[in-house]
């Protein structure tokens, strides 16, 4: 290599073998940061990480600064989550750091500022504290995937209560059948009257609307069951959530987060042609005496079914359940309101449990028609005029 030996005064730059002082400073990107902050950060996106990555970089969180701001993204190609926070840092850089060590690190640490430094060049990262250090090795920022771009998207402002509810109340009905990934997620429906979520598995259903909150058009999409158990846990329900979306992708922004998902491509089932119009027979009942009841019942119940027997006559109700293999039934008789004919229906009891769960009247009412027809649970008397929550359960043929 020829170096020039008459060196200009005005130069500042002096050659250290292939590296220049200049080329070395550019090379350090050290900033200096909260541990307890970092890591409330990086809990709160790295349920992102997957721990069956074809990427070994997805096993990284990617730290990028810009004007004294570190935005941390995580990612497993189909969901990614980013959060910012303010450092201290003179310089601007990027680099994928090992997520699993950097959370245990943290962990460990009591509440102190943490010095990071970052060599770009062979990517060592160390960490500096009050008794001492650890270094590690990242990997080049570049190689992480890019985050996609949102193109001629929609929005909506939806409050994060309505989200938190709508997801509370849904997220248990979605299915888990590969071959039908459409009913693996939940069916958003946007219009200028109402918003709607929707969520089923073919053997119950569930339907959340709330007419407090609107779009400027009509548009529907699926969202996937990870990102909405990413947003159920970082929602705190005071929050406003800007909802952007287009036919790929959506993204919701809130807090100092923003979550990035990709939907699930494919045509909803046709929900409402499932729900039953005419259900004269209605069962009024206390949810809690309901809810407990059943929980005994379904102890005898057969472990393959799970069915339990309704039977309703006058104001009665009789819920029974036997394992004929092993000899085991149990009977109930409970206090109701009950209007329609004498009646008896089969339902699988871990269904029951689960809607009765996720309602939070003090009553609810089962509506049904035909013992082998669906039965609708709807909560009796609801507290929230704007919001409406229907249940449907399909019956299991009784053992005669």
């Amino acid at each position: 290599m020829l170096i020039n030996k008459e060196k200009k005064e005005s130069d500042p730059v002096e050659d250290i073998g292939h590296f220049s002082i200049f080329e070395l400073k550019l090379s350090e990107m050290n900033f200096i940061i909260s541990s307890t902050s970092l890591l409330r950060h990086l809990q709160s996106i790295s349920g992102v990480l997957s721990t069956s990555n074809t990427l070994p970089i997805l096993d990284n969180f990617l730290f990028e600064i810009n004007d004294g701001e570190l935005t941390v993204s995580a990612s497993d190609l189909e969901t990614t989550m980013r959060t910012t926070l303010t450092v201290e840092a003179n310089e601007s850089g990027k680099i994928a750091i090992p997520a699993k060590i950097l959370l245990d690190v943290l962990k460990n640490l009591p509440d102190q500022p943490c010095t990071f430094m970052v060599n770009s060049t062979n990517f060592s990262v160390e960490i500096a504290y009050d008794n001492g250090k650890s270094k590690m090795v990242g990997f080049n920022g570049e190689d992480f995937p890019r985050t996609p771009s949102i193109e001629n998207s929609n929005s909506i402002k939806i409050s994060g209560d309505i989200i938190s509810k709508a997801i509370n109340k849904t997220l248990f009905a979605t299915g888990n059948d590969d071959l039908r990934p459409v009913m693996s997620g939940v069916f958003c429906q946007f219009s200028p009257q109402d918003i709607i979520f929707v969520a089923t598995d073919a053997h119950k259903l569930v339907r959340y609307r709330r007419t407090d909150s609107e779009a400027t058009g009509s548009s529907s999409f699926i969202l996937p069951k990870k990102p909405l158990n990413l947003l159920k846990s970082n929602l705190t329900g005071t929050e406003e959530v800007l909802l952007e979306y287009n036919e790929s992708n959506a993204v919701f922004t809130f807090n100092d987060l923003v979550l990035i998902c990709r939907l699930i491509d494919g045509k909803y089932p046709n929900y409402e042609a499932v729900i039953p119009k005419e259900n004269p027979n209605v069962l009024t009942i206390d949810r809690l005496q309901l809810l407990s009841s059943i929980r005994r019942v379904s102890i005898f119940a057969n472990k393959t079914t799970h069915q339990i027997k309704l039977k309703l006559a006058g104001s009665e109700l009789a819920l029974s359940a036997e394992d004929v293999d092993f000899s085991n039934e149990a009977n109930e008789r409970l206090t109701c309101n009950y209007n329609g004919d004498d009646m008896e229906i089969g339902f699988n009891s871990r269904f029951i449990l689960e809607m009765l769960n996720n309602l939070d009247t003090p009553e609810v009412r089962l509506e049904m028609s035909e013992p082998n027809r669906a039965g609708l649970l709807m909560p009796s008397d609801p507290d929230n005029k704007d919001e409406d929550i229907l249940m449907l359960v399909m019956p299991v043929m009784l053992n005669r």
